[in-house]
């Protein structure tokens, strides 16, 4: 499908993209007297091919125990007429890749954990040979033990349609979230992906889990890491501005390792999920922004990522915000 863009009112806006984006994601107010700073690196490299992970942002700092994250809308959401999620294999290397998944969908098993009228939680396995890593970790809900899943999907009625809010891959630990659609649109695209817990590299970045508990009651799951100690990640709000995760962590992360880490792609601003990061470092006058390639890292109270350019792919995906960083101290007030 052809993008079709409202050229006049993303001109008219164009101007304040750097300043709205940003403060529609409740970004700029004053910094809390308890906020921690914590170091982002950057581990980013460049790539042509539009379906490959090549943005890597860790964020690092052995005191965080308590953060949020939102995933937020665009400030050009109301200037999209159409969006294409169709991946772009032009400048991909797919010699190994179509027939397997092609393969997957038709061999998918479908499982639903729990479910109630607006919300509900399903899980997929997929054959053997669909996914790099294995499909082991438990997945616990109401008590009963699952095993065996590649993908939880947690879903929302919302104006009578399915809505999949939220995403998660048991084996390798990434998380896709999104809000609502905007106003009148049909849906919205994921975009960049997180990790949340003790970061590791085995061929890509990971986190390893020993089990997840899903508690419906409180929309929270805990997951219970293989390097050691526990986070619970609840789902907080969501509307058709943002989706809001709390995320805690019961101790440091072992080894010194990443507590989070952010992955996207980036072939160019206009073939990108997520182009530019900001960041608001403490006792700081202002914000500081650089292309999400060449961010040089920083130590930040608050980080954005997103674009203010339109892309041709993934248009409606959301901004990416880690914010309210906090120690063991401020956790307990």
């Amino acid at each position: 499908m052809k993008i079709r863009f409202d050229r006049r009112q993303f001109l008219l806006s164009a101007g304040s993209f750097s300043l709205a984006s940003r403060a529609g994601a409740q970004i700029g107010a004053p910094e809390a007297a308890e906020e921690l700073q914590i170091r982002v690196e950057n581990r980013s490299v460049p790539e042509l091919c539009a379906e490959k992970d090549n943005i890597e942002l860790d964020f690092i700092s052995p005191r965080l125990r308590r953060l949020q994250i939102q995933a937020v809308h665009p400030a050009y959401i109301n200037t999209i007429v159409s969006d294409r999620a169709a991946p772009d294999w032009s400048s991909c290397d797919i010699t190994h890749d179509p027939k397997i998944w092609d393969e997957a969908n038709k061999q998918t098993q479908r499982h639903t954990f729990w479910e109630t009228r607006e919300f509900w939680l399903t899980g997929y396995r997929l054959p053997s040979t669909a996914y790099w890593r294995q499909n082991n970790v438990p997945i616990v809900v109401d008590g009963k033990v699952e095993n065996g899943f590649d993908l939880i999907q947690l879903w929302m009625l919302y104006r009578e349609r399915a809505e999949e809010i939220m995403a998660f891959y048991p084996p390798d630990g990434y998380w896709r979230a999104r809000p609502l659609p905007f106003e009148d649109m049909r849906w919205t695209a994921y975009g960049s992906s997180f990790l949340i817990g003790p970061v590791e590299t085995q061929e890509r970045p990971i986190v390893a889990f020993e089990e997840i508990i899903f508690e419906p009651s409180s929309r929270t799951f805990v997951l219970k890491f293989k390097r050691g100690g526990e986070g619970r990640l609840t789902v907080k709000n969501i509307d058709q501005d943002r989706l809001t995760l709390d995320v805690n962590f019961s101790d440091a992360m072992p080894g010194g390792r990443p507590f989070a880490a952010l992955r996207s792609m980036y072939a160019t601003q206009t073939m990108s999920d997520a182009a530019i990061v900001a960041w608001r470092s403490k006792r700081a006058k202002g914000w500081e922004e650089a292309p999400a390639i060449r961010f040089p890292g920083a130590s930040a109270t608050e980080v954005w990522v997103g674009r203010h350019l339109p892309s041709r792919h993934n248009l409606s995906a959301p901004d990416m915000v880690f914010s309210r960083f906090e120690g063991d101290l401020a956790k307990d007030r």
